[in-house]
């Protein structure tokens, strides 16, 4: 009589080849072979197993558990495998399409009057007097808030209720500028800060030399820009070399405005200059790219000419 061993490889071969005769892929038939080895075991480890049976384990092979297969479908089925995640396909498609529903919503973004009045052949007329209502209403709101308008010469005695005091009322910004006329960095800051306070009269600019403010200050730190609010410095930035150094532009100094709460990132003087560089950055990769066209046609019928 064939012993235990026997008996179960021979019903293991048994299975695999009635498994293969119905089509199955061999990882199933592998599965079913060492499901039925594993009868196999001496009476010592069964004994071991009936012990401990949370720790008995079955090694299913898996390819990929990811892949859409059958074999894959049984397994998540019975808890095997974990289910698969869902596709981020369809997540990507609606974010897409909101995108574009919000670019073409608010195409009108950052236009002023004049520029509204030139798209009435294009847009709805209700639409456009919709925007003209708001960007009338932003003006007027800018006028009245409009208290500045210049930077603040200071000295060290107005100091404290000119910047400290004053940031209670709104964020406070302060240019400590060098005391040589050599310092490139401050000369650009200063024209900045003068631009800025003119745009941004509801935002306050103080300007003062950086050694009355500070005995000793290092010169090598000018220009320094130091953001109050609330009676505290909020933000330090030393010299412009983290701006752009002496090509620092005016957006970045709205992106200050913005970070320290003195404008909204939405603010339509923000949003203007930020588009006028979108475009200008636009233009300036679009003729880079013409400019590289031509110049390989140039090349190419050279190398056309050669064979002549």
């Amino acid at each position: 009589a064939p012993s235990g061993n026997d008996f179960h490889s021979i019903l293991s071969a048994v299975v695999i080849a009635l498994l293969q005769a119905a089509g199955y892929q061999r990882d199933c038939c592998c599965f079913w072979t060492q499901f039925c080895l594993s009868f196999s075991l001496s009476a010592s480890e069964q004994r071991d197993k009936m012990a401990a049976p949370g720790e008995q384990r079955i090694a299913v092979p898996i390819d990929d558990p990811n892949a859409d297969t059958e074999w894959n479908d049984i397994l998540r089925k019975h808890g095997v495998i974990p289910e698969k995640p869902p596709s981020p396909t369809p997540m990507i498609d609606e974010a897409i399409v909101e995108g574009r529903r919000l670019a073409h919503e608010n195409r009108l973004e950052g236009k002023d009057l004049d520029e509204l009045d030139e798209l009435e052949d294009l847009e709805d007329e209700g639409f456009l007097d919709q925007y003209r209502q708001k960007r009338m209403a932003e003006l007027s709101n800018l006028q009245k808030k409009a208290v500045h308008g210049s930077v603040y010469p200071i000295s060290k005695p107005d100091y404290q209720r000119e910047v400290t005091e004053a940031s209670n009322n709104g964020p406070v910004f302060v240019n400590l500028t060098s005391s040589m006329g050599t310092n490139v960095e401050s000369r650009v800051l200063s024209e900045l800060w003068r631009q800025a306070a003119k745009e941004y009269g509801d935002v306050k600019f103080c300007e003062i030399r950086a050694t009355q403010a500070i005995e000793n200050y290092p010169e090598r730190n000018c220009p320094t820009i130091l953001v109050y609010k609330n009676g505290d410095i909020a933000k330090q930035v030393v010299t412009l070399m983290t701006l752009g150094g002496v090509r620092t532009s005016m957006q970045k100094i709205d992106d200050m405005l913005v970070e320290a709460g003195a404008v909204s990132g939405s603010d339509m003087r923000v949003v203007k200059r930020r588009q006028a560089a979108e475009d200008a950055e636009e233009e300036r990769l679009a003729g880079k790219s013409i400019k590289t066209g031509t110049a390989g046609r140039s090349r190419g019928d050279g190398d056309d000419d050669d064979w002549d």
